[in-house]
């Protein structure tokens, strides 16, 4: 069973834009902090941003000012606007979720990624 589902990803130049989202299935409910995670060939699982239910943001350093993550709690959707994309920024980039199940306690749930290439 799928519970996250990702979409968006792509090639882009440097200096371009993606927009990333991601829907929860209706299974998950009581979700606290939904986010972006990405992970670059060879290298380990970062944060790139991150959400409240009410809505207070945090980011990696080095995408400040550039990305913009939001949510949609009605529809358990998270998204993240990407702006001004560099060549570090290349990586599969997966949705994150800490909530719960009718068969679970509270759990962090991942999607299955969404690449994202910036290349000239």
């Amino acid at each position: 069973q799928v519970l996250l589902v990702e979409s968006g990803g792509g090639l882009v130049q440097p200096g371009g834009s993606l927009r990333l989202s991601c829907v929860a299935s209706e299974m998950i409910f009581n979700i606290n902090e939904m986010g972006w995670y990405r992970q670059a060939p060879g290298k380990q699982r970062e944060l790139v941003a991150a959400i409240s239910r009410g809505g207070i943001a945090k980011y990696k350093d080095s995408v400040k000012g550039r990305f913009t993550v939001s949510r949609d709690n009605a529809k358990n959707t998270v998204s993240l606007q990407m702006n001004i994309l560099k060549p570090e920024d290349t990586a599969v980039y997966y949705c994150n979720a800490d909530g719960m199940t009718t068969n679970s306690g509270r759990k962090s749930y991942w999607g299955q990624g969404t690449q994202v290439a910036v290349s000239s």
